[in-house]
């Protein structure tokens, strides 16, 4: 059953889109109808600011005039609203490591895919035409110098603007080149990361792979070349239905440990990173992670969130579901990042209204 009084769903996005990919991944696994329309410049990212407080993509409008924004908030809210076909593991391990993958798909990977699209020319120029015509026809500028600005305010805001320079390319391209092989290793073996069924973590990794890795032409080659099972995967996950598809295999499969290897190795550390930038109201920071250097990453309130978060569904486990968490954890290397900061510099109700309240100083999804 599902609640039809908030029905229908518009999402607010772009069919390039990141964020606007991964929720509709989720919607259509999940079968859950609805339409998607352009957020337009300008008006259409003004409506997102007054609504949910921020200018984001993408934004879903509920049936009863409802706003929402953030994916991962947004498919927490809407799971309980439609319980068939659960997209969360009822293991309450599997769960865990799923939301973990989710959160480093969305803010780790978020990276190496915003690099590909706007560093090399073949992306920038095939996506900020994209973007203008899609987005931007309403803006009274020539075409040349919109596509023009669109480049420019990517790469300062989410290359540059992020840590990736010149001299750290070699290690930002190797992130997405150690997740095509754990990926590949993975699918080709099973259809889906915790077996023939598709679950959040899946859905999370649908956000750089659907929409930048798999459309941008450079990193689709590399897949193309190195890991035919993803693009295979992409396309299934495009291609399935929840209330159609098989189960979970027990536990937590072994190979999905290389994984949590690189986000203890990298992406915790940088969250550990970012919380002590935060903290000291640094708004951009030096980080070394995995023996990769980034200058001058801007920090990010959100990203502590993000790490909150985690911590907290940690500490909902029960003790033996702890138990076995830990030593997942500890074996991976994500326990001691995960609680490297005894303190996290939480503002008072930092995002605790989302999905229907975002904060100005979230990271702004608009790729």
């Amino acid at each position: 059953m599902s609640d039809t009084g908030i029905q229908p769903l518009t999402v607010y996005g772009s069919n390039i889109s990141y964020f606007t990919g991964k929720m509709e991944n989720y919607l259509r696994v999940k079968g859950i109808a609805y339409t998607l329309e352009p957020m337009t410049m300008p008006e259409g990212f003004k409506q997102m600011q007054e609504k949910v407080g921020v200018s984001q993509m993408p934004g879903v409008l509920l049936g009863d005039g409802r706003w929402m924004t953030d994916t991962t908030a947004m498919i927490e809210w809407l799971e309980p609203h439609y319980p068939d076909n659960p997209i969360l593991p009822s293991n309450p391990v599997q769960a865990l490591v799923c939301q973990l993958l989710e959160d480093y798909a969305d803010e780790w990977l978020w990276r190496p895919a915003m690099h590909y699209r706007w560093f090399y020319p073949e992306g920038a120029h095939l996506q900020s035409r994209h973007l203008t015509d899609e987005l931007m026809a309403a803006v009274p500028s020539p075409g040349f110098f919109k596509r023009w600005l669109v480049r420019r305010r990517q790469r300062s805001g989410y290359t540059m603007g992020d840590g990736v320079t010149p001299q750290n390319v070699a290690g930002v391209e190797q992130i997405y080149l150690d997740t095509l092989q754990r990926l590949q290793a993975i699918f080709e073996q099973r259809p889906f990361l915790l077996g023939s069924r598709p679950s959040l973590a899946d859905i999370g990794f649908s956000g750089p792979f659907f929409r930048h890795f798999g459309l941008d032409p450079i990193p689709l080659e590399i897949m193309r070349q190195r890991a035919p099972a993803v693009l295979e995967w992409m396309a299934r996950l495009w291609n399935t239905r929840l209330s159609s598809s098989g189960e979970w295999l027990d536990g937590v499969p072994g190979d999905l440990e290389p994984l949590l290897q690189d986000i203890g190795r990298s992406y915790l550390p940088y969250l550990c990173a970012n919380a002590e930038a935060v903290a000291a109201d640094q708004r951009r920071f030096d980080v070394e992670v995995a023996g990769v250097s980034y200058r001058q990453a801007r920090y990010s309130r959100y990203r502590v969130w993000c790490l909150q978060e985690l911590r907290n569904r940690f500490e909902k486990l029960s003790g033996t579901d702890q138990e076995q968490a830990r030593a997942l954890l500890e074996r991976t290397g994500c326990w001691e990042p995960l609680w490297r900061i005894k303190d996290l510099p939480l503002l008072p109700g930092q995002e605790q209204e989302l999905p229907f309240r975002g904060s100005s100083k979230m990271v702004a999804a608009n790729d």
